[in-house]
């Protein structure tokens, strides 16, 4: 018994024994899996830049025309005070134009999966709203409600509050009827079968909604601010275009976009931390 024992004791290898290359290869791994999402984007944003800088300086391309990265760096951080006043009031116009479209998606979705009245009623009405360019719309709410907070508030609503609607409707028409009938067996009511069973099934579908929404907040955020602003980053683009000042466009582009990207990156870390049975696996890659 003794060498049976040891025989395989020989052959069956402890997890200790694994060989340090091994494990050095495969925590690697394991990094470079993590940090891929934000490392690849960073190098094609990288790698993009340096072709820009090289292609306007080798081509000699006017300034005015269209500016070198490192130009456009330069003089955006020498509006650094400014800039960071304009990017404050265009991220208070986004959220509030974000905030009054959940507010008022949320019920309306509600009532459209609640009601065939309601839906054959509020549809239409939303098909309408979404087909009207903003862009025509906002100067007639500026004539309505005054140059002011409110009008761009409301554009930027008009234009984020319809894939929230839709969404949640969706999400909350989900549910399997097999769910229904045993809701409905236990005599539960509508408001317990909406909390309980719709809800639950509709989260993806809602925060779906929410990253869309929210990154069309900030366009129509912008689209308010070029109709009628004294501040925002939409109104530092009209001004800086105005005056032929194409880096500073530029940059407040640029800082536009990265709005838009930290916005949605922070509703998908609320669905991860809240509601982490809600995203799906990512499945592994070689």
């Amino acid at each position: 018994m003794p060498n049976a024992s040891a025989d395989i004791s020989s052959v069956v290898a402890p997890p200790d024994s694994v060989p340090p290359g091994v494990r050095r290869h495969s925590r690697y791994r394991r990094l470079w899996r993590l940090a891929r999402p934000v490392v690849m984007p960073l190098l094609v944003v990288f790698l993009i830049g340096v072709i820009w800088e090289a292609a306007v300086r080798g081509f000699a391309i006017p300034g005015y025309l269209l500016p070198p990265p490192s130009e456009i760096y330069t003089q955006t951080m020498a509006m650094g005070g400014v800039m960071w006043g304009h990017t404050l009031s265009t991220l208070q116009t986004t959220m509030l134009g974000f905030a009054v479209s959940l507010a008022v998606s949320f019920p309306l979705a509600v009532a459209i999966t609640a009601s065939p009245l309601a839906a054959n009623a509020i549809y239409p009405l939303l098909v309408v709203t979404q087909s009207i360019p903003k862009v025509a719309l906002a100067p007639i709410l500026v004539v309505a409600f005054g140059a002011n907070e409110l009008s761009r508030v409301l554009v930027a609503f008009l234009v984020a509050f319809f894939p929230l609607v839709i969404s949640i409707a969706t999400g909350l028409l989900v549910l399997p009827p097999e769910l229904i009938e045993l809701g409905r067996s236990l005599k539960a009511t509508r408001l317990q079968e909406l909390v309980r069973l719709r809800l639950p099934f509709a989260v993806p579908f809602v925060f779906s909604g929410l990253k869309l929404s929210m990154t069309f907040s900030v366009i129509g955020a912008v689209v308010g601010e070029f109709v009628a602003a004294e501040r925002g980053l939409g109104y530092q683009i009209l001004t800086a275009t105005a005056f032929f000042k194409t880096a500073v466009a530029f940059g407040a582009v640029i800082i536009l976009s990265v709005l838009g990207i930290v916005l949605f990156q922070a509703v998908v870390l609320i669905e991860r931390v809240f509601f982490p049975w809600s995203v799906p696996e990512e499945q592994p890659r070689p």
